[in-house]
């Protein structure tokens, strides 16, 4: 069986991010999304609400699951749960060279290799960030998030 981790914080998720995780479920016999906490960003949504949305949008793909990644290194988790791949979404260069590092870091810590997939350019311009800062300013974001995202930013009146 081959089992790649998605990581990321998805918060929040966005098309993009789903289109990788399902590109992904055609490479690979089982995907893990992993949904980690960045300690030096303050989340729009908690952990638990990352997870459930995710567990959500991505609940009809074959394969797919979703949990939390907890503390520690993403090549450790990847260890622990037997994957032997980390799948990435790139937008652009620049995503290409930040991730470029991490890769070769998480190859020689644990041996898992990084698969680096080309984005959608339907959606390269879309980040978790920019989706926050547009919807706190009262833009429509409903082109680029799922409406599970959509549903859980009306009902809890974040932003606008």
């Amino acid at each position: 069986m081959r089992r790649a981790v998605c990581p990321g914080s998805f918060d929040p998720v966005h098309k993009g991010h789903i289109e990788i995780i399902a590109r992904a479920s055609n490479l690979f016999d089982e995907v893990i999304v992993a949904v980690s906490t960045n300690y030096n960003k303050k989340h729009l949504f908690s952990e638990e609400e990352r997870v459930n949305i995710l567990a959500e949008c991505v609940g009809g793909l074959r394969g797919v699951t979703v949990e939390p990644m907890g503390q520690g290194l993403l090549a450790e988790f990847c260890r622990d749960h037997g994957a032997e791949s980390i799948v990435k979404g790139l937008r652009s260069e620049a995503d290409y060279q930040y991730e470029v590092p991490m890769a070769t870091m998480n190859r020689h810590l644990t041996g898992v290799e990084t698969v680096f997939l080309q984005g959608d350019q339907t959606y390269a311009h879309v980040s978790s960030s920019l989706i926050k800062e547009v919807h706190k300013l009262g833009g429509d974001i409903s082109d680029f998030v799922p409406t599970a995202v959509l549903k859980r930013l009306e009902s809890q009146n974040f932003g606008s």
